[in-house]
């Protein structure tokens, strides 16, 4: 491993998976999603092409299934122009180094996340006391120490624009950590939401092992702004998705994914907002 970039020393494999893990679903003709164990990574470019994205980066020890799904879909030895982060969670960041070291290309990330990017920052330990169900009472065996990337990672323009996705802009939406972005493409109405929202209770050990679809706000046990999270999901409504992809759960589109997401803003409060926690409760 290169030693001038590094995992936290509390950095390690989650036994946790799904009905999903291993499958992958193409969502346009250019727009593919894979999921690994209980989150989902996204590939956006043309089959068989070399101008491609990867956006995230799966959970701890997952490059090897990240690498083969790579040249499954675009060719052997091809490699990603850039690893966009919708925001850096253990399961967002989990195999990027060594996908780093594999490919030797850029990671772009919103200005706030960089300082648990690259070692400055570890974020708040998560919260295994939030009202939810058995994955938020395991959430303490969680990783929550910086990684660090260092020159690595680059934060993603000022302007909106993503980095070789001149068709997407960047959307700050926060809450779920303080750098969390979403990824938006307004001709088709494509919406990469990252954990902004979610379509499964990911608090709830069943539902996380059927993924059953269900509107929910962002992972309670690692939200720690509840005023920004209903914030950043009144932005994202208002940009009128036709699908959205999210970091967990199965996509969602058309009708069900707008009458979801109004039920999601207006009832915020009921559905998203757990009724204690200590990010609740430090309100």
């Amino acid at each position: 491993m290169d030693n001038s970039i590094s995992y936290g020393d509390d950095y390690k494999y989650i036994p946790t998976t799904s009905v999903g893990s291993g499958v992958g679903l193409e969502i346009l003709p250019d727009v593919y999603c894979y999921t690994v164990q209980i989150v989902n990574i996204c590939l956006v470019g043309k089959p068989g092409s070399d101008d491609f994205v990867l956006v995230d980066a799966g959970m701890p020890h997952s490059a090897e299934k990240i690498i083969g799904v790579v040249e499954e879909r675009f060719g052997e030895h091809k490699k990603p122009k850039a690893i966009i982060l919708t925001h850096g969670h253990f399961d967002h960041v989990g195999a990027i180094i060594e996908l780093i070291e594999k490919w030797n290309i850029p990671v772009y990330a919103h200005q706030l996340e960089l300082p648990f990017l690259t070692g400055k920052e570890d974020y708040p330990e998560p919260d295994p006391t939030v009202e939810g169900g058995m994955v938020a009472k395991m959430s303490s065996m969680f990783p929550n120490e910086a990684i660090d990337l260092g020159s690595h990672v680059r934060a993603l323009p000022e302007d909106g624009s993503v980095p070789f996705l001149p068709s997407f802009k960047w959307y700050h939406t926060p809450g779920h950590s303080p750098g969390h972005i979403s990824l938006f493409r307004k001709e088709d109405g494509l919406l990469i939401a990252g954990d902004a929202f979610v379509t499964v209770k990911q608090e709830y050990l069943y539902k996380v092992l059927t993924q059953e679809q269900e509107i929910s706000g962002p992972p309670r046990y690692f939200t720690t702004n509840w005023e920004d999270a209903e914030y950043s999901v009144k932005v994202l409504k208002s940009l009128n998705p036709n699908t959205a992809i999210t970091g967990h759960g199965l996509p969602m589109s058309g009708e069900l994914l707008k009458s979801n997401l109004h039920l999601l803003v207006s009832e915020f409060q009921r559905i998203a907002k757990p009724s204690y926690g200590k990010f609740v409760d430090n309100e």
